[in-house]
C-alpha cells in the first residue's frame, strides 16, 4: 500500500474525531453557553446537515478541479470550520461552525475513495478504500476518548483547536504524499448526475440509509445503555466507546480483502450478521463480559458494511464515481440521524434502554432486503446484457462476391472475348481446367 493512503487516513482521523467528539462534550458545551443538553444536541444535527448538503454541492463545484488540489481545499475548509467552532462567541456561531466543518466531510471521502482506488493495482482497490477508512475507526479508539478528556479538563474549545491542528497536519501530509491525479477529460457535473441516477446506485444508497441506521440506533444511546442497562459506572463509558471503535477497526480490516474477493456476499453477510447481533444484544447486556463482547461485535459487523457499499456505488457509477461516492456518506449521515431518532422514539415509548437494538435489527433486515433486491435485479440485467452481446457477436452471412476476371486482360478466358472458348460459361471452363489438371496428375 502506498504512503499516500497514510495521508488519507490521517485526514479521516481528524474528520472522525470532530464528527463523534461532540456526543461526549454536550454537557460541557451546554454548561458553558448556558443552554440545555437537548438543545446542545442540535450541534450533532448541524454537522450531519453539513455533510448531507456539502457532499453533492462541493463535489459538483469541484468536478473539474484536480483530485489532489480538491482534497487540500476540502481539508482547508474542514480546518477553518473547526477553528470557527473553537472561537465561537455564542451558541449560534457554534452551530454555524459545526455546519461549516461538516460541509467537506462527504466530498472528501468521495474524492478520497476515488484517489485511493487510483493508487493501487486492480484487485486491491477495496483494501485501499478500507485503509483510508481506518483513520475514521481509529478516531473512535483514540481520537474521540482523548478529545473528550481534553475537553473535560481544558474546556471544549481546546478540543476543536486540537482538531484544527490535526487538519493542518493532514494538509501537510496530503501535499507531501499524494501524487497529482488529473481529472478525467470526460468528467463534468452532468455526467456525475446521470451516474447518480443509476438504479443500482440508488438502491446502494438506500441500503446504506436503512442498514447503517441499525448501527446508529444503538450507538447514539450506547453511553446511556452503559450506565443504565449494563450497570457500569460513568468512568466506564470511555472504555465502552473505545471497544466499539476497536470493533469498527477490525471490521474495516476484514472488509477490504473480503470485498475485493466477493463484494455482494460480503455486503449480505455483514448486514445479516448485524441483524443477528442486534437481536441478541438486549439479552446479553446484564452479563458484563458478554455485553462488552457484543459491543465489539456490533462495531465490527456494523462497519464491515461500509467498504462494500462504497465500492458498490463507485462500480455502478462507472466512469463518474465521485458524486456517487460522496453521496454515500450523505446516506450514512441520514442513517445516523434516522437511527438515532427511531431509537429515541423506542426509549420514549417506554420500551426500555435496550429497545433501540431491536429497532436497529428491523432496520438492518430492511437494508438486507434492499441489497438482495438490488443483487437480483443486477443479475437480471447482467443476463440481458449477455444475451444482447451474444446476438451482436453472431457473424453475419457473407454477401456474395462478384466474379473476378481470371486473366490479366480482364476476361474470363485465356484468348480474350473473341475466342471460341470465351463463349462458354466460366464455371464450365474452370471445371474443365481443374479436371484436366487432375487427369495430368
Amino acid at each position: 500500500m502506498p504512503l499516500a493512503l497514510l495521508a488519507l487516513a490521517v485526514s479521516a482521523f481528524g474528520i472522525g474525531t470532530t464528527e463523534f467528539v461532540m456526543m461526549g462534550l454536550l454537557p460541557n458545551v451546554a454548561d458553558d453557553l448556558g443552554t440545555s443538553v437537548p438543545t446542545a444536541g442540535y450541534l450533532v444535527s448541524a454537522y450531519a446537515i453539513g455533510v448531507v448538503l456539502g457532499a453533492p454541492l462541493l463535489t459538483g463545484l469541484g468536478s473539474r478541479v484536480p483530485r489532489k488540489r480538491m482534497l487540500l481545499l476540502l481539508m482547508a475548509l474542514f480546518t477553518v470550520g473547526n477553528l470557527a467552532s473553537a472561537l465561537a462567541p455564542d451558541f449560534g456561531w457554534l452551530i454555524a461552525g459545526r455546519l461549516l466543518a461538516g460541509l467537506p466531510h462527504g466530498a472528501f471521502f468521495g474524492v478520497g475513495a476515488v484517489v485511493a482506488t487510483r493508487l493501487v493495482s486492480e484487485g486491491r482497490q477495496a483494501r485501499a478504500v478500507a485503509t483510508m477508512f481506518l483513520g475514521l475507526t481509529v478516531a473512535n479508539i483514540v481520537g474521540v476518548p482523548a478529545a473528550t478528556l481534553l475537553g473535560q479538563h481544558l474546556g471544549w474549545r481546546a478540543t476543536f483547536l486540537v482538531v484544527a491542528a490535526i487538519g493542518l497536519a493532514a494538509m501537510a501530509a496530503l501535499a507531501r504524499l499524494v501524487p497529482r491525479i488529473p481529472v478525467e477529460a470526460h468528467q463534468d457535473v452532468r455526467r456525475e448526475l446521470r451516474a447518480l441516477g443509476n438504479r443500482q446506485v440508488i438502491l446502494g444508497l438506500l441500503t446504506a440509509v436503512f442498514g447503517f441506521a441499525g448501527v446508529f440506533a444503538v450507538y447514539s444511546y450506547l453511553s446511556a445503555m452503559t450506565t443504565k442497562a449494563m450497570g457500569f459506572g460513568e468512568s466506564s463509558v470511555t472504555l465502552v466507546l473505545a471497544l466499539f471503535g476497536i470493533g469498527m477497526t477490525l471490521g474495516a480490516l476484514a472488509a477490504g480483502p473480503l470485498t475485493d474477493r466477493a463484494l455482494r456476499p460480503t455486503l449480505y453477510g455483514s448486514l445479516g450478521a448485524l441483524a443477528v447481533v442486534l437481536v441478541v444484544f438486549p439479552f446479553t447486556v446484564h452479563v458484563p463480559w458478554a455485553a462488552l463482547v457484543m459491543v465489539v461485535l456490533l462495531g465490527g459487523v456494523g462497519f464491515m458494511t461500509t467498504t462494500p457499499l462504497q465500492m458498490l456505488v463507485m462500480n455502478k457509477a462507472k466512469d463518474a464515481p465521485t458524486l456517487a461516492s460522496a453521496s454515500n456518506h450523505s446516506a450514512f449521515n441520514l442513517a445516523n440521524a434516522g437511527g438515532a431518532w427511531l431509537g429515541g422514539v423506542a426509549i420514549a415509548a417506554g420500551w426500555g434502554w435496550t429497545s433501540p437494538a431491536l429497532v436497529g435489527a428491523v432496520l438492518a433486515v430492511t437494508g438486507l432486503a434492499i441489497a438482495a433486491t438490488a443483487g437480483y435485479l443486477d443479475r437480471g440485467e447482467g443476463k440481458a446484457s449477455r444475451v444482447v452481446a451474444a446476438h451482436s457477436a453472431t457473424p453475419a452471412r457473407p454477401a456474395a462476391t462478384p466474379a473476378r476476371p481470371a486473366f490479366e486482360d480482364g476476361t474470363d478466358t485465356p484468348d480474350g472475348p473473341d475466342s471460341p472458348v470465351g463463349a462458354q460459361p466460366v464455371r464450365r471452363f474452370r471445371t474443365r481446367t481443374r479436371t484436366t489438371r487432375a487427369s495430368d496428375s
